[in-house]
């Protein structure tokens, strides 16, 4: 179950990073302030985090949800 979460998330990151892709190079004035000022490293920073702490969530939830489904067969036993 978790194997299924983390590839169906990463083919999801990859593939909002091809469609990101810019051919024309003009648009990208802003990244190239955020990366000039250093402010660039904070928001991937932040977006790091939050995908993580959503990971963690995720593993988090589906182990008590086995849990109680174990324990729910047991008791039906």
């Amino acid at each position: 179950m978790i194997r299924r979460i983390l590839f169906g998330s990463i083919f999801c990151l990859l593939n909002l990073w091809v469609l990101a892709q810019n051919t024309s190079g003009d648009s990208a004035e802003m990244a190239d302030v955020m990366r000039s000022n250093g402010k660039i490293y904070v928001v991937v920073a932040v977006v790091v985090t939050i995908f993580i702490g959503l990971f963690l969530y995720l593993i988090r939830i589906d182990k008590k949800i086995t849990r109680l489904e174990k324990e729910s067969l047991n008791q039906h036993l």
